[in-house]
């Protein structure tokens, strides 16, 4: 194993790596079981998406799932940048509203290529026209049947897309400490690339995960421990008592030596875990094979 000394610098890999910060003022984050069930329904989305999008602008395109979090609805615009594409989505019985956010660039190259343009012209960072926005909507409007059809029973009505804006600090989609479920993608179509944002209430999610997929009760925790560790395979072995050598004895050790041991014929075998006796064995036949028959334990031993 390589030894770093002080001034060795890390390996490449290592010191490459983001490190995210944890927030210990607020810890709530989702369970790891609820977790899991959100990455599996966005991967699926980002799939449909990719494949929608490749029908509609005719060109191969493709979505791939980057990190899907929690954070508040205040967080989540701050991390936006100040100029870009946020469809609003209003989601039955919620004050709340849905999020899909992406640069403002790729809709209009998206629209471009619907439209039999250029995919090498220049597009400038602009607001969309109406031609455009109606476009842009029914796009959405097709990707939000793949976010209900991804979701399932997670997400019981279809979002509706509400309006399009293009500033992230005005646009208020939500309170500001509304919890949302923030996935990130990045979208390739050609040899280009955006990344692309969906957030959605947690509350609209959370509440269908805690009754379809219900975490473990955290009282029953020991007992699952107990349960688990049962089944976990150790090493046994019968031994003889051990006795004190000195190394010169070791290395001057020869085909034919006698190296005697302190264990008496009359006396069983030790049957150890990890080195520790726990309980006595003598030597017996079981079959065709050696076997250890216990005769007494650890604890009756003491």
């Amino acid at each position: 194993m390589p030894v770093l000394s002080p001034q060795s610098s890390l390996p490449a890999a290592r010191a490459n790596r983001v490190v995210e910060v944890y927030d210990f003022r607020r810890p709530t984050t989702l369970a790891r079981e609820h977790s899991r069930v959100l990455e599996l329904a966005f991967e699926t989305f980002a799939r449909q998406w990719g494949t929608q999008l490749t029908t509609k602008i005719r060109t191969g395109s493709a979505v791939v799932t980057e990190q899907v979090t929690m954070a508040t609805y205040d967080e989540y615009a701050a991390s936006l940048p100040g100029s870009t594409a946020m469809v609003l989505c209003g989601i039955d019985g919620q004050e709340s509203r849905g999020v899909f956010q992406f640069p403002s660039e790729a809709a209009l190259f998206w629209v471009t290529k619907m439209l039999g343009g250029s995919s090498s012209a220049h597009i400038p960072d602009r607001k969309f026209t109406q031609i455009e926005q109606s476009l842009i909507k029914r796009l959405m409007e097709d990707a939000l049947e793949d976010l209900r059809y991804s979701f399932g029973s997670m997400l019981t009505a279809v979002p509706t897309v509400e309006g399009i804006h293009f500033n992230s600090q005005f646009a208020q989609a939500a309170a500001m400490n509304t919890l949302m479920i923030v996935a990130a993608f990045t979208v390739r179509v050609g040899e280009r690339s955006w990344r692309a944002t969906v957030a959605l209430p947690a509350d609209v999610l959370v509440q269908q995960l805690g009754s379809s997929n219900p975490i473990s009760d955290p009282a029953a925790a020991p007992a699952q421990l107990r349960a688990q560790l049962g089944q976990v395979p150790v090493d046994v072995a019968l031994a003889l008592a051990p006795v004190p050598v000195t190394p010169e004895t070791i290395l001057n050790l020869a085909v034919g030596d006698v190296l005697p041991l302190p264990h008496s014929v009359s006396r069983p075998f030790d049957l150890t875990l990890g080195g520790k006796p726990i309980a006595r064995a003598i030597g017996v036949t079981h079959g065709s094979r050696r076997a250890g028959q216990i005769v007494t334990t650890e604890e009756t031993n003491t």
